[in-house]
């Protein structure tokens, strides 16, 4: 599993708030959760993405998340916009 995407992606959002309002939108991409995040935080969102057909990538940490979407905290959820 490579981060590269979310890394190097144009256009982001970070945090479970902003990703589930990216789905919302239908702007969102893909989606990336971490493994370690708390389930009933995360559950909607990945809900929200399999609905709308998102494809959905697990990362195995918040603090991996963040720094790749370069954060100094965790991450819940983030994903890749459309541009």
């Amino acid at each position: 599993m490579s981060l590269d995407r979310i890394r190097l992606a144009r256009k982001r959002t970070i945090g479970t708030n902003q990703t589930a309002k990216a789905l919302q939108a239908n702007l969102a991409r893909e989606v990336f959760v971490a493994r370690d995040a708390d389930t009933h935080v995360v559950r909607p969102v990945i809900a929200m993405a399999k609905d709308k057909g998102v494809p959905l990538q697990w990362v195995d940490s918040m603090k991996l998340l963040g720094k790749a979407c370069g954060i100094e905290v965790g991450a819940a959820t983030a994903a890749i916009l459309d541009e």
